[in-house]
């Protein structure tokens, strides 16, 4: 029987401690069902096969995760570059460009901004703490999930703006790397304070927007951030 919710596919990564084990945080899958989403996780499998799966979806979360393989954006290896993981990126990367080719909206968080950033073309700082000497905000803090640590400014005219109705919000934080240049099509949609890009999107796209934190950390912390994943379902069923 076909189902009227809309299924929202969300990628997962491998453990941190064995690399045989597929892991996820629930948060996304309850935060996808919190908006009335059928979760769909989908594992690192071949790239050759986002086309199959993506026909399965109405549309798609890149979750966060491990640094993205710079190779992918034509730069080497930075001394601070952490733990790549050549499957997931070539998996991600070609569920990312069917899905722009298909207009299949997408939600991108954390590791899926900078995914969503390079398969446009786009390039990435490879980690903030030594790229951008002498700023004043930690986007990697020793905190709790749902703890808000810093602001973002959101710029006027946005899709991100119009989805959080606001200019400025406070935000989780869990990254050492962010997006560089923006990828082609891609706008910037919100910064830190020390210029950190927070947010990109796609205009040219039914829906295609990304943030640097973890909206789905606050599904049951006061669910600050669900407008997100509602304004996927929203465009998941057109």
């Amino acid at each position: 029987m076909a189902s009227s919710r809309p299924v929202l596919g969300i990628t997962i990564g491998y453990s941190s401690s064995d690399a045989e084990h597929f892991t996820l945080r629930d948060d996304y899958v309850r935060s996808v069902e919190q908006v009335g989403g059928l979760p769909l996780v989908l594992a690192p499998g071949q790239p050759g096969d986002a086309g199959l799966l993506l026909d399965h979806l109405s549309g798609l979360v890149l979750s966060g995760g491990a640094d993205v393989d710079p190779a992918h954006y034509g730069q080497e290896r930075h001394p601070k570059l952490g733990r790549v993981i050549p499957e997931r990126d070539a998996f991600e990367l070609a569920l990312a460009r069917e899905a722009l080719r298909r207009g299949l909206p997408i939600l991108a968080i954390c590791r899926g901004q900078q995914v969503l950033n390079v398969a446009t073309g786009g390039t990435l700082l490879q980690d903030i703490p030594s790229q951008i000497p002498g700023s004043t905000v930690d986007h990697d803090p020793d905190a709790e999930r749902w703890e808000q640590v810093h602001r973002v400014t959101i710029r006027p005219g946005t899709r991100l703006r119009e989805i959080l109705g606001t200019d400025s919000v406070a935000v989780n934080s869990f990254h050492h790397q962010a997006v560089g240049t923006p990828g082609k099509g891609v706008e910037v949609s919100a910064t830190a304070e020390d210029g950190v890009v927070e947010g990109i999107e796609l205009p040219g796209q039914p829906f295609a927007v990304a943030v640097q934190w973890h909206p789905e950390s606050f599904w049951d912390h006061g669910r600050t951030f669900q407008p997100l994943f509602a304004a996927l379902a929203q465009a998941a069923q057109k």
